[in-house]
């Protein structure tokens, strides 16, 4: 017998706070020069071996020329395991992005086209030893010591991987903020098989993103967030929003590095989870906690039991370039 089994790349409940697996040309959107953001997953317990997903990001930007353009720079990392045969893939890369302001007068607010660039590496591979086969069923019982004749020539493979992506930037007087943008990823269609017989090539994936900030009050915040995936034929649709507290008084340039807060709100990842959010913001560090409401075909199974995901975070501004202010750090959502 023969099954057919498909895919789709994993994405965090809390996909807004990892920007270069939405757009690559989304990395540099913040209020300050430097951000790292470190997120942890963990995945359907209570129906099997939990999947377990840990990432890490760094951003940076640094402006150039005299017409409030800035380029910026990432690198991130993701180790993905899942199941019973703990089958991984770590993925290490790395992002370049140009950020052109669309008007020099410094009496208005720049908006910007960015264009980016991301490549790395992906390995991935399973271990054979956590794996049963039917011929080591002797007499209707299994038996982990009988040999099997099942023989895998490799069980680890290494590609390459390039994605590239387009956004717009943009912020009203009335201190709206938005942008919009489409990416590609996967672009480089990499051999993913562990056959040599087999030929498997990894589907391109392309994203539309977008996201609006409206500020409801004095210091407070209402964003929602919004990405469309398409990918082999299959199509995710990922949706958010938090509603923003500040608790104190903060400068107008340095919303987020002066300032302590609270977000709540929630994800929506249709057709499978509904996911709550809440997120806390104290002097530039930062701090969420959600957690997957299944509402998939599998609830009924999983008793609406799905993921628990906490992200931890960091931006500030680099003592060597302070002295250069990015007119481009309001645009931060």
């Amino acid at each position: 017998m023969c099954f057919v089994a498909g895919a789709q790349d994993f994405l965090s409940s809390q996909f807004y706070e990892l920007p270069m697996l939405r757009n690559p040309a989304l990395v540099g959107i913040m209020p300050s020069n430097i951000r790292a953001t470190a997120l942890f997953r963990d995945q359907w317990n209570s129906i099997t071996v939990p999947y377990r997903t840990g990432s890490l990001s760094v951003e940076s930007k640094i402006p150039i020329g005299r017409q409030n353009d800035f380029i910026s720079f990432g690198m991130h990392g993701t180790r993905d395991q899942a199941g019973d045969a703990k089958f991984y893939r770590t993925q290490a890369y790395l992002a370049s992005t140009f950020h052109k302001a669309l008007s020099a007068d410094p009496n208005t607010i720049p908006n910007y086209l960015s264009f980016s660039v991301m490549g790395g590496s992906v390995w991935s591979g399973f271990d054979p030893t956590k794996m049963t086969f039917d011929d080591q069923f002797v007499g209707g019982a299994f038996n982990p010591g009988n040999l099997t004749s099942t023989f895998f020539t490799n069980t680890r493979i290494n590609y390459f991987d390039l994605s590239s992506g387009l956004s717009f930037v943009g912020q009203t007087f009335e201190k709206t903020k938005y942008y919009i943008g489409v990416a590609g990823f996967h672009l480089a269609r990499s051999k993913v098989n562990f056959f040599r017989d087999d030929a498997v090539i990894l589907k391109r994936r392309f994203v539309v993103n977008g996201a609006l900030s409206i500020r409801t009050g004095q210091n407070d915040r209402f964003t929602f967030y919004g990405d469309i995936n398409f990918q082999g034929g299959n199509r995710q649709v990922l949706l958010g929003a938090l509603k923003k507290w500040n608790l104190g008084i903060y400068e107008e340039d340095d919303e987020e590095q002066n300032s302590t807060s609270i977000s709540a709100g929630a994800a929506f990842r249709m057709g499978d989870a509904f996911i709550p959010v809440v997120k806390f913001y104290n002097k530039g560090f930062t701090a969420a906690v959600s957690y997957d409401m299944n509402i998939s075909k599998l609830k009924s199974v999983s008793q609406t039991v799905g993921g628990f995901e906490v992200s931890m975070g960091y931006s500030g501004i680099l003592n060597i370039i302070r002295d250069r202010k990015l007119t481009c750090s309001n645009l931060v959502l």
